[in-house]
């Protein structure tokens, strides 16, 4: 299996965010890329370099005012007398209709959901060659190979359409799955990392064209707290095509696996031609989120699981964050999905 990364999705390197009101050092760190690399390695992918794709796979996902922001932000920022050396939202919309503010202040606030995600001079190139990753990896699959993996950082699932939350700015598994789409795919995402991929369910929520299905920690106690419950499920012509399976905390391998069944039969059920995993690998026992608790060998028991489904997928990068066994679990990961059936 290739792994596609590119050396600049290294350099936003955020200093902080507020957790429960006190300021900590930001978790989405670039080391990350680093670990990550080391665990694909073991697992025998070769890494290659993505092609710079320009802004016409992103602008598919994402609008011209939200991409026009996050490449102009941090300049404007820096120009307010004593801001901060990261830009970070002070205020949100109570309702996000009608006007737009002209303020970089209040777009910020409009365009970023919360504090976990601060734009520093480096931000937007990383988030491109990360989307990049991912588009790179979906042409891979489209090219024939049977899956790939894109080691996309900064990761994308908690960012909407125009809006950027969770560590995250650009939507790189909606990116991928628009990508195949667009070649007349028919596309299911399976959202497998600790926290509710609410971004990309925002994205297609009133969509027929993409099944979207998410495994996390229930949300009624976890971040992002205001979707990921069961009850959503698509509006319009997406309704029906939502599936949330939010689990208790500290939810095991065979809890997991238990609920991973019920979304493989779901999107069997939807019979799609291709798959993109989101895959966070947050939620091991011992990454330092702890909200869930699956063990290292559980994660080639996921990724077999998924793989038993025969689909051409791409495996885009999530959270998963520093901790020893980070690097192990991704090589049990994709050395499970590439055994698989063998």
């Amino acid at each position: 299996m290739k792994t596609f990364y590119a050396d600049e999705q290294k350099t936003h390197d955020p200093k902080m965010f507020l957790s429960s009101g006190a300021a900590q050092p930001n978790p989405e760190k670039p080391e990350r890329i680093e670990r990550l690399v080391a665990g694909a390695k073991a697992a025998g992918s070769e890494i290659h370099r993505p092609r710079n794709h320009g802004l016409k796979s992103i602008a598919a996902v994402h609008t011209p005012e939200y991409l026009e922001f996050l490449q102009n932000i941090f300049l404007r920022w820096s120009r307010i007398e004593g801001a901060s050396n990261e830009v970070i939202p002070n205020i949100h919309p109570l309702a996000r209709t009608g006007s737009y503010p002209a303020s970089a202040v209040g777009q910020a606030g409009y365009h970023m959901a919360d504090t976990a995600c601060p734009i520093s001079a480096d931000t937007w190139i990383s988030a491109c060659w990360s989307a990049w990753s991912a588009v790179e990896a979906a042409d891979a699959v489209l090219s024939g190979d049977r899956s790939a993996y894109a080691l996309c950082r900064p990761p994308g699932h908690h960012a909407f359409a125009d809006v950027a939350g969770g560590f995250c700015f650009l939507n790189n598994s909606a990116i991928a799955a628009q990508h195949l789409v667009k070649d007349g795919r028919r596309v299911a995402i399976l959202d497998v990392d600790l926290h509710h991929g609410n971004g990309t369910q925002g994205i297609f929520y009133g969509r027929a064209d993409v099944l979207t299905v998410s495994l996390h920690a229930d949300p009624v106690r976890f971040y992002p707290f205001f979707w990921g419950h069961a009850d959503e499920r698509g509006e319009g012509l997406g309704l029906g095509y939502n599936y949330n399976l939010p689990l208790p905390r500290k939810t095991g391998d065979d809890g997991f696996l238990q609920a991973l069944s019920a979304a493989l039969r779901r999107i069997e059920a939807y019979a799609p031609d291709a798959l993109v995993v989101a895959l966070g690998l947050d939620a091991y026992e011992g990454d330092p989120f702890g909200g869930l608790s699956v063990s290292t060998p559980g994660f080639a028991r996921i990724a077999q699981a998924i793989a038993g489904l025969g689909l051409p997928s791409v495996i885009v990068q999530e959270g998963g964050y520093l901790c020893d066994a980070l690097s192990d679990n991704l090589t049990a990961f994709l050395t499970g999905f590439g055994n698989a059936g063998r």
